[in-house]
């Protein structure tokens, strides 16, 4: 089985090669740590989105782009599909870095999370890894800094000249674009965290609305969650019955049906207040193999016409 480090590296690669075509830049940290500009000071666009995209998983799902309608207003949606879900969107995709020190905070997805594996997910995929070379995808509105890229190559036990940083702010073309693509990691991790056997989920895709790029931050924010958990379509194909597939949408939270940017005011901005099971896409349909289908929740295009300012 082709390790997640190698194929992400190799994405990496195609963005150094083509940084120019992407509108991304690159630039070395003292120790040598690779440092890859998808929206800080160079401006990306939706094809650098979808690369990161790619790189997040590792290259193992396949994310596409189409327009959709939403309102009045033509918009871009993504779309992202892959047969190795736990691996793709659990062992890779998912943000569950919070890379911190003195002098930096960025939340990291990428598959330098499998290097390190003390998440509570790669022992239950049985999964973790050792590749001398990895890549770690940092959502940031600042440029990585030495001190950031020495706590990556040290927790996951490589050199800092072996690290590949790709940052991003969430208020760029590229956080718009990656975050749309999460639906499906999104109703992945809900299901698992309810009980469900990771490896027992067979397939997943997922569909959000990309959303126009403010010029802050916190509004950034709001819109992209909202873009998933009131827009985001997903089907699964899993192996066995359950009896809480209900719980994957957002709707089963009882704060659901408020713009996030209400939910994380009311909260001053601490992500870790807001209920986790407000995290999960508009809408999940449930493929049994051999048994039955299962549909839950909706769209709220009007709250996002609202969220999106359109």
């Amino acid at each position: 089985m082709e390790k997640l480090n190698r194929m992400a590296i190799e994405l990496v690669d195609e963005a150094l090669e083509y940084a120019e075509e992407l509108n991304v830049g690159a630039f070395e940290l003292d120790a040598g740590t690779t440092v890859l500009d998808f929206g800080l000071d160079f401006p990306g666009g939706m094809e650098a989105g979808l690369l990161c995209t790619e790189i997040q998983t590792a290259g193992l799902a396949t994310i596409q782009r189409d327009l959709g309608r939403l309102g009045d207003a033509t918009i871009p949606y993504v779309e992202l599909s892959t047969d190795q879900p736990a691996r793709a969107l659990l062992g890779s995709q998912k943000a569950g870095w919070e890379l911190a020190t003195d002098d930096f905070e960025g939340l990291g997805s990428g598959p330098a999370r499998a290097l390190v594996a003390e998440e509570d997910i790669y022992q239950r995929m049985g999964y973790t890894e050792h590749f001398d070379l990895t890549a770690l995808v940092v959502e940031t509105d600042a440029e990585p800094t030495e001190a950031a890229a020495d706590q990556v190559a040290a927790f996951a036990d490589v050199t800092p000249e072996s690290v590949f940083l790709v940052a991003f702010p969430t208020a760029s073309v590229v956080g718009s674009v990656t975050n749309a693509a999460r639906a499906a990691e999104m109703a992945t991790y809900q299901l698992c965290e309810v009980g469900y056997d990771p490896l027992d989920i067979v397939s997943a895709s997922g569909r959000a609305p990309v959303p126009p790029v403010p010029d802050d931050e916190e509004t950034a924010i709001a819109r992209t969650t909202d873009a998933v958990a009131y827009g985001g379509r997903v089907h699964l194909v899993v192996d066995e019955p359950f009896d809480r597939f209900d719980e994957i949408p957002s709707s089963a939270s009882a704060e659901y049906g408020r713009p996030f940017a209400e939910i994380y005011g009311d909260r001053d901005w601490s992500f870790e207040e807001v209920p986790a099971d407000l995290f999960g896409p508009a809408t999940v349909t449930v493929d049994v193999i051999g048994g039955e289908t299962h549909t839950f929740g909706d769209v709220d295009e009007d709250l996002l016409v609202e969220s999106f300012d359109l």
